[in-house]
């Protein structure tokens, strides 16, 4: 079976689209260059702000989606991701818009906690993500309960958001585990690192509880369907 070439809409931060770019390679089972995956990137960073958009009537970055993921289907992509989480609230414009299927990475996240046996996840993500439910909705198809942060976290969750995006990493970091920890212990079994920014601050280990991150999810999600084995 011919491999599928892998579109990415990226630039929902440039160093989060490279996360996601190099976790997709470190996913492929390849021995020597040959046996890698084809990938396009459109890197994007004029998009709008998503969460923006969403709770405070922001610039609408639909139409800068769908002409980038057009861009990447015109480029010869076969799939499209998206390493953004908050602009999954697009999801389904995006995917009205090109000809090709648009990968979604809440339900490869919600997939990988059901199958580690996660009842109760906390969730780590900006306002946009947690506001319009996009984590809830899939995680309640699969029977898991969700837990987000009180306000006063969640404020500092979002500063360390737009920390890493802007170069500061430290005080970031400090912030977004002493979340997770109040997460866990408000009960959850596992937190997901939910906003594409928070994994390169957040790690696997840093905490009592699984950290589960959703870029890794979708390049695993990736892989298997350009190899055909989703």
């Amino acid at each position: 079976m011919p491999r599928k070439i892998i579109g990415i809409l990226g630039g929902m931060g440039p160093e989060a689209t490279a996360d996601l770019f190099l976790k997709i390679i470190k996913s492929t089972p390849a021995k020597k260059d040959q046996e890698h995956l084809r990938i396009l990137i459109d890197n994007n960073p004029q998009i709008p702000d998503r969460t923006a958009a969403i709770l405070h009537g922001g610039k609408d970055p639909t139409p800068a989606l769908v002409e980038t993921g057009k861009n990447l289907e015109r480029a010869g992509a076969d799939f499209l991701i998206i390493p953004c989480n908050t602009a999954h609230y697009f999801h389904g414009k995006i995917q009205d818009a090109v000809t090709i299927p648009v990968l979604h990475m809440m339900s490869a996240t919600a997939d990988e906690m059901k199958a580690r046996g996660i009842k109760r996840a906390g969730l780590l993500a900006s306002d946009g993500t947690v506001q319009s439910g996009l984590y809830h909705q899939a995680l309640a198809q699969r029977g898991i309960e969700v837990v987000v942060p009180n306000k006063e976290t969640q404020q500092k969750v979002m500063d360390a958001i737009y920390g890493v995006k802007s170069g500061e990493f430290v005080a970031s970091a400090r912030d977004v585990k002493q979340a997770a920890e109040e997460l866990i212990e408000a009960g959850a079994t596992g937190v997901i690192a939910g906003c594409t920014e928070i994994p390169l601050i957040l790690a696997d280990g840093d905490v009592s509880m699984p950290v589960i991150d959703a870029t890794a999810a979708l390049a695993r999600a990736a892989v298997q369907e350009a190899l055909g084995q989703a």
